[in-house]
């Protein structure tokens, strides 16, 4: 794999095979994949509280439907 350097950036190169540009910069690698995992986390923990008011959402409607039932009795 040959690289050439993006003229006007220094942490930018070309790999000349694929034409695709790199960032070589491990520090801003290093952040991003930092703000990833906290995003991810972020997704995960507003997904399980989703599931959670959903469970509560269909345990209340089986009380609810249980207090009917005794109500007609």
């Amino acid at each position: 794999m040959s690289k050439v350097r993006v003229q006007g950036y220094t942490s930018l190169v070309r790999d000349t095979n694929s034409n695709a540009i790199v960032n070589t910069d491990t520090t801003e690698f290093t952040a991003y994949m930092r703000k990833y995992k906290a995003r991810e986390k972020n997704n995960d923990l507003l997904r399980n509280t989703v599931k959670e008011i959903n469970t509560l959402k269909s345990e209340l409607y089986e009380i609810k439907s249980l207090l009917k039932e005794v109500i007609k009795k």
